[in-house]
């Protein structure tokens, strides 16, 4: 008999790190067997490794750009 979960969906928190590095994570990666945290430089740099395994991606780096404002620049 297999049973299969629902990909947890709680809203990411401080609490939660990056399994890189250690800063706050925002991305939530739900594999086959566990699940993966990671910041969103790291998330980033590893999306083309996860993305065709993972079961369910939870990206909430929109917050990160809602809570410290855009890192974008404009040259005038």
């Amino acid at each position: 008999m297999t049973t299969t979960t629902e990909p947890t969906t709680e809203p990411l928190t401080a609490a939660d790190r990056c399994d890189r590095c250690g800063a706050q994570a925002y991305v939530r990666v739900v594999l086959p067997v566990g699940e993966l945290l990671f910041c969103g430089h790291h998330a980033r740099a590893h999306a083309d490794a996860y993305r065709g395994v993972a079961r369910h991606v939870q990206d909430e780096t929109d917050r990160l750009h809602s809570q410290h404002g855009s890192a974008r620049t404009e040259s005038v």
